[in-house]
């Protein structure tokens, strides 16, 4: 259409009869004169409006699905960062208690030597120190420590302190070669001397040669003068294996240490000497050997007329 004098006063009139008409409509309420036109509008745009509504109902329920799909995302995430953050802290709570146990273990093994200890933590190996078994522990002089004092855990016998700092100090292993503790036999009291070969079982040299020693037998530290570089009645190991005896002035047991050298974590530095000598009492109780289970026999005796097929039991 031109833009001409006659089209803007067609406009204009357009507009005028349109807004006479919503006036009409909105005074007249229900009886509108214009319903009539109104509904045949709806039944000729209504199906229409329907097919456009049906074919863009499917993306506003894939842009609701995608919405949805993003909170159901962030969800799992959130759920997943919970589960990992509750099984590390399990696994925390797992490596505290295991701790926990060791920590207490080893203040009962000092409660039946009467030991005076300081709790350590193991913080390295001895790649640093050479080849030797040693292990740095994070106790050092400003904690008491000197040298040659006796390291223990809840197991049993550590090691002694060889080298000390102000905040850390060297531990040689009962295990290493170059390791000798003297040995008591518990019960008999048989002195020996063990030395360690590395990860197999202790050497102990039985200094007699006809020492009655059997496999499952215990032993101890015999202790040092001054309680120094070994206090007395530390467990050691088992015996595992006993030369036969061939005469010789002393006799080879070999011996499993108690302690796992190669999983050190807690242990307890004695700064303080027993008293007495605690001897056997701080070894554990042995378990007792099960009981066998009583056998019931049943012995069944058949009766005379059990050999005769058919024959009533009563003839």
């Amino acid at each position: 259409m031109r833009d001409t004098r006659e089209s803007r006063l067609l406009l204009v009139l357009l507009i005028a009869i349109a807004f006479a008409l919503i006036t009409v409509d909105i005074r007249a309420g229900e009886e509108s004169p214009v319903d009539g036109a109104r509904q045949a509008a709806a039944a000729v745009f209504g199906p229409v409006e329907k097919g456009m509504a049906t074919g863009v109902d499917p993306v506003a329920n894939a842009i609701g699905a995608v919405r949805d799909s993003g909170e159901r995302h962030n969800r799992i995430a959130t759920l997943e960062r919970e589960n990992t953050a509750l099984k590390a802290k399990l696994g925390s709570d797992d490596q505290t208690r295991s701790r926990i146990r060791e920590l207490d273990e080893m203040l009962k093994r000092a409660g039946a030597g009467q030991y005076g200890i300081k709790g350590a933590e193991v913080i390295g190996i001895g790649a640093a120190q050479g080849f030797s078994w040693t292990v740095t522990i994070d106790a050092g002089s400003k904690d008491g420590i000197e040298r040659d004092m006796t390291v223990l855990n809840g197991d049993g016998l550590v090691g002694r302190v060889t080298t000390v700092g102000p905040d850390t100090a060297t531990v040689v292993l009962a295990n290493d070669p170059d390791f000798t503790v003297g040995t008591r036999l518990e019960k008999t009291g048989e002195l020996g001397f063990a030395t360690g070969q590395g990860d197999r079982a202790l050497s102990v040299q039985m200094l007699n040669g006809k020492a009655k020693v059997n496999p499952g037998d215990r032993l101890v530290t015999f202790g040092s003068r001054g309680n120094k570089p070994f206090v007395p009645g530390v467990p050691i190991g088992e015996v595992v294996k006993v030369d036969p005896s061939r005469g010789d002035l002393t006799r080879t047991v070999w011996v499993r240490p108690f302690v796992g050298f190669s999983r050190l974590d807690i242990v307890g530095v004695v700064v303080m000497p027993p008293r007495e000598d605690p001897r056997d009492t701080v070894l554990p109780p042995k378990p007792e050997a099960p009981k066998p289970t009583p056998t019931v026999t049943v012995t069944v005796t058949p009766s005379a007329s059990a050999g005769v097929p058919g024959k009533p039991a009563d003839e």
